[in-house]
């Protein structure tokens, strides 16, 4: 009996200290950057992965969150779009603008992508962090696997996959207060049910929130018209089969549907107290995302055979304050008495204040089909080749209609005594210029086809070196046809225009593991990004401008750009994997850049091929555990991207001179967290965890004389604590603790030039639960 407890005994201290040993280590979250599940460090790419219990633990709720807790990630707040609402801003990796033309960052849900050009009219696609299993960031261009528009990087959104195990309920509920503004909220509830055991699952999720607002309309005299103007509220439904008829096929049906329905952006007048807006017209938006996808994926024994076919749907509607631009510039066309017109200064002034709104109608639908067929991983014993390779399909629709009528235009001029077709008035006004006062109607239906055959070849020269070549061939073919019509549209227009284009993106890399705990990698990969057709741009209304570029009219369709990018990097992990480092630095060289041309006369803006830029830089990641419930992170980025010659300049784009900082890019991004997980003397788990983030300075445009030239730096501080009791877990949370509330950025659209601050200090309580 001794004997027997003797064992007994030794098998459990074995058993704690393999379990505390495992506890002690830095988790590992497994990716699939290329396109196979695999340990990061095994990867030849810089790649940040954060669990989806670490985006909720830190309180990254958004993409500008993602972007300061990751290292040379950031965001421009709705260039050119408007103001500084959810869906309207660009996302920019190393370094790679997406200001301007197509985007430069692959967004990804899973294997469906989300990416769509970068229009006046709607921004990135922001899918919500819900039900995530991982977000993965992964740096540099990833053409050969993810396509064109990956050129500075991708994003992948990894939702959580039905369970055919286990049943498992899951709740979650937080409630804060935002300083000067109002309550923000979040609940949700995901289930997952096996339905018949090892075969069959279900998982279904729903989720509501809102974003509580702290900006103020007021009028001219600073009267305050409406609190709290920028609330957002969205909803989040997402519902996944998983079926495994046999051990060696998995098919997947899945839906996700979100609807943000943003009540004003976030944007104020730069000549008011801060957090108040002087607008005549409010700016809300409804952004609504439906993505279907069925994934097959199947063991042929010797490869791996994955299918995924998906449906992507964005219909985003929104309104903009067009007053200074709609109403202005008709003011400017009429012919004042004072110069020997008809129009007398009263007229002129009247028409200048009238309120005007621009109607934005987005719709964007995708079909798309990739195949995939992998070999099984490396194996010294069956041979020293891995290999993928695939084939990819998408036809992607979208749609843009415009009106911008301004409001009381026609009583205006009759309450003057004048008409408003007279020309002698309103140099080439005409009959029903103006119907239903609205002064622009357009409509544009873009079409983007996509064909590509891509692979990777990966030779392995031993257990511990190997290389891999891999390439992309893609063939893309978009067209536009587009009618403008009403006054502002000058003598209208009904035209289309149609670019072929086609790419050949290699990659090459060696990757090193020289112990199982050091990975050395380099590599060498093209990024591409398709071409496209401009919107027509009125000579009427827009001849001195075009003018002063060497133009008559405005270019039809703008050609692709492409960049090489060199990288070289480290993975390491110390102490018996207490201590993780990864490391690179990366050189780039962008050439024939897709920039926005724009013109200040009549605020039109078209895209154009305009010089070269190189960018080079560093990322670094540090987490280490010194002592048992102790996890300490730091991770950062520096990058330099500038302008490689004057030929932006001379092309129309102000300030785009050699050596000039590419827009919307931080020199520095960096983070520092630290968490203690420890029990009380109740036995309670608990943790409290701390973490600062900065970002440098950056230029908002490449104009020295913009006002969002200089962007300055900043910092936030988040602090949180939890304790769990049972199966519930309570959080309490300090979001912005400090309340930094600099100018960050100025969003701006004609004369228009606004300011953007990060959210008020908030203040929350989370309780979590599983069933």
């Amino acid at each position: 009996m001794k004997i027997r407890r003797t064992v007994l005994a030794c098998s459990l201290a074995a058993i704690s200290a393999q379990v505390f040993a495992e506890s002690d280590k830095i988790e590992v979250v497994t990716v699939t950057a290329q396109k196979r599940k695999e340990d990061p460090n095994k990867v030849a790419m810089s790649i940040s992965a954060i669990s989806g219990n670490a985006l909720q633990s830190q309180q990254v709720d958004d993409f500008t969150d993602l972007t300061r807790a990751i290292p040379n990630i950031s965001f421009t707040a709705a260039t050119g779009n408007g103001g500084a609402g959810p869906g309207t801003s660009n996302i920019e990796i190393r370094g790679i603008s997406s200001a301007a033309g197509q985007a430069t960052v692959g967004i990804y849900l899973g294997d469906v992508s989300l990416t769509v050009g970068n229009l006046y009219t709607m921004g990135t696609v922001e899918p919500k962090f819900f039900d995530i299993d991982r977000v993965e960031v992964l740096r540099g261009p990833q053409a050969t696997l993810y396509g064109a528009s990956s050129m500075g990087g991708t994003i992948k959104f990894v939702p959580n996959e039905p369970d055919l195990k286990e049943r498992e309920i899951s709740a979650f509920a937080e409630a804060a207060a935002t300083r000067g503004g109002s309550a923000s909220f979040s609940t949700n509830v995901v289930g997952n049910f096996p339905l018949v055991t090892n075969e069959l699952a279900l998982r279904i999720g729903v989720q509501a929130q809102r974003a509580g607002g702290f900006i103020d309309q007021v009028d001219g005299e600073g009267k305050v018209l409406a609190g709290d103007i920028n609330k957002i509220d969205d909803q989040e439904v997402r519902v996944a089969l998983k079926w495994a008829p046999t051990r060696d096929l998995t098919i997947t049906p899945s839906v996700y549907y979100q609807r943000v329905d943003a009540k004003d952006i976030a944007a104020f007048s730069l000549d008011r107290p801060r957090y108040q807006a002087q607008k005549q017209v409010r700016e809300p938006s409804i952004d609504k995302l439906l993505t279907p996808n069925v994934a097959v994926n199947w063991d042929l024994g010797g490869a791996d055979l994955t299918s995924s076919t998906s449906y992507f749907q964005r219909k985003f509607d929104r309104q903009q304050n067009g007053s200074a631009y709609n109403s202005y510039s008709l003011s400017t066309f009429l012919t004042s008495t004072e110069d020997g017109g008809k129009a007398p200064p009263e007229l002129i002034e009247a028409i200048a204040g009238l309120p005007s709104t621009v109607y934005l109608n987005n719709a964007v639908r995708q079909v798309s089909q990739e195949f995939r067929l992998a070999s099984k991983p490396y194996d010294a014993a069956r041979s020293p080749w891995t290999w993928l390779g695939g084939l990819y399909f998408s036809n992607q629709h979208t749609n843009l209609n415009e009106n911008d009528p301004i409001h009381g235009v026609t009583e205006t001029f009759k309450k003057f005594g004048f008409s408003i077709d007279d020309p002698e008035l309103l140099p080439d006004a005409y009959p029903g210029a103006f119907p239903n006062d609205n002064s622009f109607a357009g409509e544009f239906h873009y079409r983007e086809k996509q064909s590509s055959i891509f692979g990777e070849v990966n030779y392995y020269f031993s257990p511990t070196l190997h290389a891999t070549v891999g390439a992309r061939y893609l063939k893309g073919k978009s067209n536009l046809a587009q009618r403008n019509s009403n006054y502002l549209a000058g003598a209208g227009n009904n035209s289309s225009t149609e670019l072929s284009s086609h790419a050949f993106t290699p990659k090459y890399a060696v990757t090193w593991e020289a112990t199982p705990d050091h990975t050395f990698y380099t590599s060498v990969a093209k990024g591409f990004r398709l071409g496209g057709s401009n919107v027509f741009v009125p000579p009427t209304t827009c001849g001195p401008d075009l003018e002063e570029n060497g133009l008559s009219e405005g270019p039809a369709t703008y050609a692709p750009d492409s960049l090489w990018s060199y990288e070289v990097g480290s993975k390491s992990r110390f102490l018996g994997g207490r201590v993780a480092v990864n490391a690179d630095v990366f050189y780039v060289k962008w050439k024939n850049i897709q920039q926005g041309v724009y013109l200040p006369t009549c605020a039109y803006t078209y895209n154009a091929n305009a010089g070269n830029a190189t960018s080079k830089g560093f990322e670094f990641d540090i987490k280490a555990k010194p002592m048992a419930g102790l996890t300490l992170s730091a991770a950062g980025g520096y990058v330099k991207a500038e302008l490689a010659n004057d030929e932006g300049s001379s092309n129309g784009v102000l300030g785009a001179v050699k050596g000039a900082q590419v827009q919307g890019v931080p020199k520095y991004n960096g983070t520092v967290t630290a968490q203690y997980n420890f029990s009380t003397a109740g036995g309670r788990s608990a943790f409290i965890m701390g973490g600062v983030q900065w970002v440098g300075s950056s230029k908002g445009s490449l104009n020295p004389e913009s006002t969002d030239y200089n962007r300055p730096s900043y910092h936030t501080t988040n602090f949180s604590a939890g304790i769990t009791l049972d199966r519930f877990q309570l959080t309490a949370f300090i979001k912005n603790a400090f309340d930094e509330d600099k100018v960050i950025q100025h969003p701006q659209v004609a004369s228009i030039v606004q300011g953007y601050r990060l959210a008020p200090r908030s203040i929350g309580v989370s309780v979590a639960a599983k069933f």
